[in-house]
């Protein structure tokens, strides 16, 4: 199979003249703003805008590290004046949120270097990985210490001492978590807007974690500060250290939850997701409405990092055209996907022919059932099996 879309030695836009070379991931083609085919600039499919830029991400991140290392020197301070297990637990919290910040802002900035040959696709899936470093960062310092923490005030004999400081400190870690909080909110919010979805299935679905990632810690922050603040209260109004030791714990459940939710998103960006259904559905329609295709055989779509899918179309094209013609036509279909979709940062097209008994066991047990040829709108009875 060749790459279909890098050039076009036809093509008098195309900047590569020699056949058969091609041109880094994610680098612009003239061709693709170029008013080439059938397709615009405006020709926008469903779920294609950009999950924002890395300016931004970078920025929520950078607010997120700022406003952790500050709360963690205050907490530390009021955990070791106040005695508090559950003070301690949001110590610890913060302590790994600020490591954790750290980790992000390398993923983003290893991540972001171009395409070479040892890596042909980039280096976007390196994001996922230190992505999944925060998570396990979440549960081994800030959760198995909020529970053993917990489990100390429980058995043990609390330090008794004034609450007040934990109360200021944690007033003003209030104010700045809400600070980092509103800038990842935002953030997520707009990402999700641009891919046309509810915030709860961005964050299912997103393939950028980072801005994720920041607002997951943030929510846990705050839920872990009005923790803290009810542990250290009714400590104060009980007497008992069971309460303190309680809301230790429950910080600990808290990180532990988030910690195995980032791991789960990680994990599968790193297995491998396909594109967001609604655009592999609109790429068959595009394809299948092409003037050159009989049939759309097999599609296989990927996320190789933030904002970059790959697409691999197998399609049988009509007999009575020359090579030179399915060549046109396969650079044409290329460059209308990417306008169409700008994720869209690879393309593969393979003629096939539709009646190979292997290709067609693999497309069943990949799916369950050959491919549909018909769109929503159309009738049933124009696909054929």
């Amino acid at each position: 199979m060749t790459r279909n879309g890098d050039h076009d030695p036809a093509d008098p836009a195309d900047r590569t003249a020699a056949p058969g070379t091609g041109t880094p991931p994610g680098t612009p083609d003239p061709a693709d703003t170029a008013p080439t085919g059938t397709g615009t600039a405006a020709d926008t499919g469903p779920g294609t805008g950009s999950s924002g830029s890395g300016g931004e991400s970078t920025l929520t991140v950078v607010l997120a590290l700022v406003a952790n290392l500050g709360i963690a020197i205050a907490k530390i301070i009021a955990a070791v004046l106040t005695g508090s297990a559950s003070m301690s637990a949001e110590a610890a919290h913060s302590v790994a949120d600020t490591f954790n910040e750290v980790l992000l802002i390398v993923g983003l900035r290893r991540s972001e270097r171009p395409a070479d040959r040892a890596h042909p696709l980039g280096y976007g899936k390196e994001r996922y990985i230190w992505t999944l470093l925060v998570a396990v960062a979440i549960f081994g310092m800030g959760g198995l210490f909020a529970f053993h923490q917990g489990y100390e005030a429980l058995i043990g004999h609390p330090q008794e001492a004034d609450p007040l400081a934990g109360y200021i400190v944690l007033g003003v870690s209030l104010v700045l978590e809400s600070i980092s909080w509103r800038q990842a909110f935002g953030q997520v919010r707009a990402d999700a807007r641009a891919e046309r979805r509810p915030i709860a299935d961005h964050i299912r679905g997103t393939d950028d974690p980072t801005s994720v990632s920041v607002l997951l810690e943030d929510s846990a922050a705050l839920a872990g500060l009005a923790i803290a603040f009810a542990g250290l209260g009714l400590h104060q109004l009980t007497g008992s250290a069971l309460w303190d030791g309680l809301g230790s714990i429950l910080i600990g459940v808290l990180l532990t939850a988030v910690a195995l939710i980032l791991g789960r998103i990680n994990l599968n960006l790193l297995v491998g997701n396909q594109a967001d259904p609604r655009v592999v559905e609109d790429v068959r329609d595009r394809l299948r409405a092409a003037p050159e295709v009989e049939w759309v055989v097999d599609i296989v779509t990927l996320t190789f990092g933030a904002d970059q899918i790959l697409v691999c179309a197998r399609l049988d094209f009509r007999d009575d055209l020359g090579a030179a013609d399915v060549e046109r036509a396969c650079v044409r279909m290329s460059h209308e996907l990417r306008r169409a979709h700008e994720k869209i940062d690879e393309v593969f097209l393979e003629p096939v022919p539709r009646d190979d008994p292997d290709l067609r066991r693999r497309v069943i047990a990949r799916y369950g059932s050959t491919l549909p040829q018909e769109s929503a709108g159309d009738s049933p009875s124009s696909s054929q099996t």
